[in-house]
């Protein structure tokens, strides 16, 4: 087993963990990877470590090797990876890349930042 593989294997986060009722939107992300590659691995802390940030407890990631579960990338049309699908709040994005860049992603999910 390779370490790329151990360390996504820690990083994979609980399929479909309950959701507290808020009045903030409730984000329902999928993050679509190819297998254990350093590109996943970035995508999976990256947008962790974004929710983390923004939207605290009030998301659900779920995470799909399209290599496992090739039909739900095939569903969802699929084609480059990492990519990150935003289910909720409406409407549906799709971005594409390793999420390194957070200005791309706030944008991509609707996420506003006001300076202090």
């Amino acid at each position: 087993m390779t370490d790329d593989k151990q360390n996504i294997d820690n990083e994979m986060p609980p399929i479909g963990h309950a959701l507290p009722q808020r009045d903030e939107p409730q984000y329902i992300l999928k993050l679509y990877v190819a297998g254990h590659t350093s590109k996943s691995i970035l995508a999976i802390a990256s947008i962790r470590s974004i929710c983390e940030a923004y939207v605290k407890e009030n998301y659900e990631l779920q995470v799909i090797d399209i290599y496992q579960q090739p039909k739900l990338a095939e569903a969802e049309r699929i084609i480059v990876t990492p990519t990150l699908v935003k289910q909720l709040p409406l409407p549906p994005r799709k971005i594409v890349g390793d999420l390194s860049n957070e200005d791309k992603v706030l944008s991509g999910l609707g996420i506003i930042v006001t300076s202090n």
